[in-house]
């Protein structure tokens, strides 16, 4: 990695979250199981990830608010306007997949 201080680099890492979040809050479309399924990973992984951060450094944010700072509205809503019922195929794709999903704060995401 080209020599960049610690702070440019928290700069560059904080803008590249960033766009992730909006490009996935355009793309409502991409269900989670989706990127489960494919990447291992989900909007609900990053905002746990969002949390254990905060929770690292001794902010208070809770889940509902990391939540909000990945899907830019409460997950209830969300859940209501986008997310859509999961296929036998795309339940067992999630099954098999397990050993493969993120882990977040020690533990794994399942």
């Amino acid at each position: 990695m080209a020599d960049l201080d610690p702070q440019t680099r928290v700069e560059l890492e904080a803008a590249a979250f960033r766009g992730l979040v909006e490009h996935l809050r355009k793309r409502t479309d991409v269900q989670n199981i989706d990127l489960m399924n494919l990447a291992g990973f989900c909007r609900n992984c990053l905002s746990k990830w969002y949390a254990a951060a905060a929770k690292e450094r001794g902010v208070a944010l809770s889940d509902e608010d990391a939540r909000v700072a990945v899907y830019g509205m409460p997950y209830s809503e969300w859940k209501a306007k986008h997310q859509k019922e999961a296929s036998p195929e795309q339940q067992q794709r999630f099954e098999d997949t397990k050993p493969l999903h993120a882990e977040i704060s020690g533990h794994t995401a399942r």
